[in-house]
């Protein structure tokens, strides 16, 4: 009995970590048409890791204005499992980002994690097109612009599954940690909220920084795990704000 107390203690010790797909850009906003490169990581953003060595990305896509490209031939593979790219934007306008992963095995929590992740490039800056649905299966569409903002700014999105608003669906936010903020505790970590009954939440980001939205929803098959079992999908759909801190 003590040690099944002493093994039920460590597993209550122990916090549930949140995976994020990062689809992080070079900018948010870019001043003039140029390069911009794409960093994939699957990761616990707010503690720097671990990085969780990923397959290549079933697909990873752009939408900027009346082009829509695939660009999943021009990805390469960088130290630790994780993925970058590089694409030219030569038009002002927004540039919306996507990567659809491969479902990645957890066996802590029993389950496979399929994150569809996406980010946004204002070129210009035109402040246009930035509520574009890329048409995923779980997606989170801004009502915020997604570009341009303070820190302590609020960021309002609304969830959809299958284009549909998906009430009362649970959202995660955890921030890009440099290192430089410390949490008092492991609840400070991942903030977590829920949306209303039409799918909308609301979120005010304190740091400037990168921030995660990820909104979970378990999906309605089953995979198979890699010891035979039927296991349950988490579907994520995730998107990408970057706050800016005021100048002196």
């Amino acid at each position: 009995m003590r040690l099944q107390a002493i093994i039920i203690s460590a597993i209550l010790a122990t916090p549930a970590a949140a995976h994020f797909q990062e689809i992080i850009p070079s900018d948010d906003v870019m001043t003039s048409v140029g390069d911009v490169t794409l960093d994939l990581s699957f990761t616990h953003p707010f503690e720097g890791g671990p990085l969780m060595p990923i397959e290549k990305p079933v697909q990873v896509g752009m939408i900027h204005g009346d082009q829509v490209a695939d660009l999943t031939g021009q990805l390469e593979e960088v130290a630790g499992g994780q993925w970058s790219v590089t694409q030219t934007l030569n038009e002002a306008g927004t540039a919306l980002f996507y990567v659809v992963p491969q479902p990645y095995w957890e066996p802590a929590e029993g389950k496979f994690i399929v994150h569809y992740a996406k980010s946004i490039v204002d070129v210009g800056p035109t402040g246009e097109g930035w509520d574009a649905e890329v048409g995923l299966p779980v997606e989170i569409m801004p009502l915020t612009r997604p570009s341009g903002l303070w820190a302590g700014n609020s960021f309002i999105g609304v969830v959809l599954q299958d284009g549909e608003p998906a009430p009362f669906a649970e959202i995660e936010v955890e921030f890009v940690n440099d290192g430089s903020i410390a949490a008092p505790n492991d609840a400070f970590i991942t903030q977590v909220l829920k949306a209303d009954s039409n799918g909308t939440f609301t979120y005010a980001m304190p740091f400037a920084g990168w921030y995660g939205f990820a909104a979970l929803i378990e999906g309605p098959d089953t995979m198979t795990s890699p010891d035979g079992n039927e296991v349950p999908v988490e579907l994520g759909g995730l998107i990408w704000i970057k706050t800016t801190e005021a100048a002196e």
